[in-house]
């Protein structure tokens, strides 16, 4: 398959299940004197792959075949990193969680994963139905 479909949306999906993580591990330590809480980066490294460095919405080309027309730059792959915040202070005992902002951002997580889950039932079931329209009954 070299479809950006199964490209991007599985590593989109496995981004949003590692963030899922580090925000339920932010929450989990509210109360830890502390405590710095920690973001995953993706998307913004994903927007980079896609567009390259200059991220204006130019979309940069690559190669699907060996048969193509080579072109110089070759494009990083956007792998999930886990940094932590510190530069923000909440509180002062040093903990930097906010855990109305963090359980708003699992629920935006939630809302993105399951975009994109429900983007990539339709593309597979595209893909079942050009499969099994060529059959006869």
């Amino acid at each position: 398959m070299n479809s950006p479909n199964f490209n991007y949306l599985p590593r989109g999906m496995e981004a949003a299940t590692i963030r899922q993580e580090v925000l339920a591990h932010n929450i989990a330590n509210v109360n830890t004197p502390n405590y710095k809480k920690s973001n995953l980066v993706f998307e913004t490294l994903l927007a980079q792959e896609i567009y390259g460095e200059d991220t204006k919405g130019k979309l940069q080309m690559f190669r699907t075949h060996d048969a193509h027309l080579p072109f110089a730059n070759r494009k990083r792959i956007a792998v999930p990193s886990v940094e932590q915040d510190h530069q923000t202070l909440m509180r002062v005992d040093n903990n930097n969680v906010d855990v109305d902002i963090e359980m708003a951002t699992l629920a935006k997580n939630q809302i993105y994963f399951n975009a994109l889950a429900t983007q990539m039932k339709g593309y597979v079931e595209k893909l079942k139905n050009a499969i099994s329209s060529g059959q006869g009954s």
